[in-house]
């Protein structure tokens, strides 16, 4: 299964020149990694990064993950991907750009 961590541009950069990351300050703040499954990357969108048009999607296997990955409630008590240790650049599959057009990021289809 696929889950998704979307990253401001520089964020993003950050990752690509380090190899790892704690993650986005929130991340960093919560002590876990933050990620979406396909039916909740829209709506994280929307709600944490409205307006921004500078972000990444990036995929990651959530069973590579494991056993450091943990499904915990959150928004409206669904269950959300948490990492438990740094992210690795060597985990991401793909990466995407989220463009903003009227006001909503522009996603590739996900499965």
């Amino acid at each position: 299964m696929l889950i998704y961590k979307i990253f401001r541009g520089p964020e993003w950069a950050d990752l690509k020149a380090k190899g790892a990351t704690a993650g986005a300050p929130i991340d960093v703040i919560d002590g876990y990694v933050h990620f979406s499954t396909a039916a909740q990357a829209a709506e994280t969108a929307a709600k944490h990064f409205a307006g921004d048009d500078d972000l990444v999607l990036l995929a990651l296997d959530a069973e590579t993950l494991a056993p450091d990955l943990r499904w915990e409630p959150s928004r409206g008590g669904q269950l959300f991907p948490h990492l438990y240790r740094e992210l690795r650049l060597s985990d991401v599959l793909w990466d995407a750009p989220l463009p903003l057009v009227g006001g909503t990021h522009q996603f590739p289809v996900l499965a």
